[in-house]
């Protein structure tokens, strides 16, 4: 009985899909976890960990907005007033990885992505980045949806910030040298954090609503895609509005520098390496 009850809301859906104006508009929420106990080693205090965790809570705990159609989406953070002169240096720094709307194309197999880093504006224009998904049988309801699991491997860029880690030996200078000469392993950016270079990534997503968007670079599952885990990140999906009243205008952003993926990532890493050796050289400590 739940599964023909099941059925005919996803039929329902489906026909209210198949119209020409149809668009939808998805609320998620993002947390991401992340380890500060050995961070800065002796010299940081207890008290100045946890303003820093406290600091960086604007940046792991985010909310956006995904509105899409049949075959385009547009993927954008919800705006929040941050106090001012939070979050020291480091904080600074990873601020400078400000991210604006993502736009896909599903039909195209396009995404434009608005990035400003360093001061500048980027517009990361290239193809969709393609999943392998492995459909389980496993479901779970999220909300008012039934959702059915699946899985893919991820291939991670090293300057994807959310997967930073610490290392896990930190004393070994030898081996963080040998480790960052061999890109085999983990790509080092700095004596004390790591990125993977891949990650198992879980979605959980709904046939009652059957479009292949998804939060992020995410897409190509028969059903949005409500909640994804990523690494240390959770994107969950608290609300969803269908055909509203008032419709927005999907489109790509056109402001920035254009540049591909990969060339932005060079771009990223270069200026990485040129903080980490002024870091290095005491470029991040207080001058009297």
């Amino acid at each position: 009985m739940k599964n023909t009850l099941t059925l005919c809301i996803a039929m329902t859906t489906g026909l209210l899909i198949q119209a020409q104006d149809f668009q939808g508009v998805a609320y998620y929420q993002s947390k991401t976890s992340m380890d500060l106990e050995g961070f800065g080693g002796r010299e940081m205090s207890p008290e100045m960990k946890k303003r820093i965790a406290e600091n960086m809570k604007s940046m792991l705990e985010k909310t956006y907005v995904l509105t899409f159609n049949q075959s385009e989406s547009i993927f954008s953070e919800e705006e929040v007033l941050e106090a001012p002169g939070s979050g020291g240096n480091w904080m600074s720094w990873m601020n400078n990885y400000s991210a604006g709307p993502q736009y896909k194309n599903i039909k195209e197999g396009q995404m434009v992505q608005d990035q400003e880093f360093f001061g500048k504006q980027f517009l990361i224009n290239d193809s969709l980045q393609s999943f392998e998904w492995q459909m389980g049988t496993e479901t779970r309801q999220i909300g008012s949806y039934l959702c059915f699991k699946a899985t893919a491997v991820k291939k991670v860029a090293d300057t994807d910030w959310s997967s930073m880690r610490r290392r896990t030996d930190r004393n070994e200078s030898n081996e963080a040298k040998a480790t960052e000469k061999d890109s085999t392993k983990t790509t080092v950016i700095s004596d004390e954090i790591e990125i993977p270079k891949e990650v198992i990534v879980t979605a959980w997503y709904t046939p009652q609503i059957p479009v292949s968007h998804g939060p992020g670079e995410f897409w190509g599952l028969p059903g949005l895609i409500l909640e994804i885990q990523n690494d240390r990140t959770t994107i969950l999906c608290s609300k969803i509005v269908l055909n509203p009243e008032q419709k927005s205008k999907i489109q790509a952003p056109t402001k920035g520098q254009i540049i591909t993926r990969s060339e932005y990532d060079k771009v990223v890493k270069e200026k990485t390496e040129e903080m980490r050796g002024m870091y290095r050289g005491g470029g991040n400590r207080r001058r009297n």
